[in-house]
């Protein structure tokens, strides 16, 4: 439970950085990198049911479906994803820490689906975090909204 926390911690901790550093101008957003947090808003909506009213193959599903877009998004734009744990973003923070951040919290939707059958669902706190990182206001799912250029 404390990797899981570490590493929702550290997604936040690397998405401010990113988005900060885009506010400020450190990092100013090519058309290219623009196109893809576009395909990724579009492909990783948010769908309308409340999270608790979802089974939860469907929770993990939502949660796990940013990780494959984000591990396509970066392949196709060669970033490589870092992990997120115990290490602080490079500075100034671009796409790839971006990525890296949204990919932490995604793959654990991943790792949960696989492992729901043999080990059930993960603590209901750490599926709500993830999910509060990823929808809703405020969150990845507002991914657009956050950048100025």
């Amino acid at each position: 439970m404390d990797e899981v926390a570490s590493r929702l911690r550290g997604a936040w901790e690397w998405w401010h950085a990113a988005i900060e550093d885009s506010q400020e101008g450190h990092w100013i957003r090519t058309d290219f990198e623009r196109e893809v947090v576009d395909d990724i808003a579009a492909v990783t909506v948010g769908g309308p049911v409340p999270s608790g009213e979802l089974p939860w193959r469907g929770r993990l599903a939502r949660i796990a479906m940013w990780g494959s877009a984000v591990r396509l998004a970066a392949k196709a734009g060669g970033w490589e994803l870092t992990s997120v744990v115990g290490v602080d973003p490079p500075r100034p923070a671009g796409m790839a820490e971006l990525l890296s951040a949204l990919y932490a919290v995604g793959e654990l939707g991943e790792l949960w689906l696989i492992r729901l059958k043999e080990d059930g669902p993960p603590p209901a706190v750490l599926a709500a975090r993830a999910e509060a990182f990823l929808f809703g206001l405020g969150s990845a799912e507002d991914l657009r909204q956050f950048f100025y250029d």
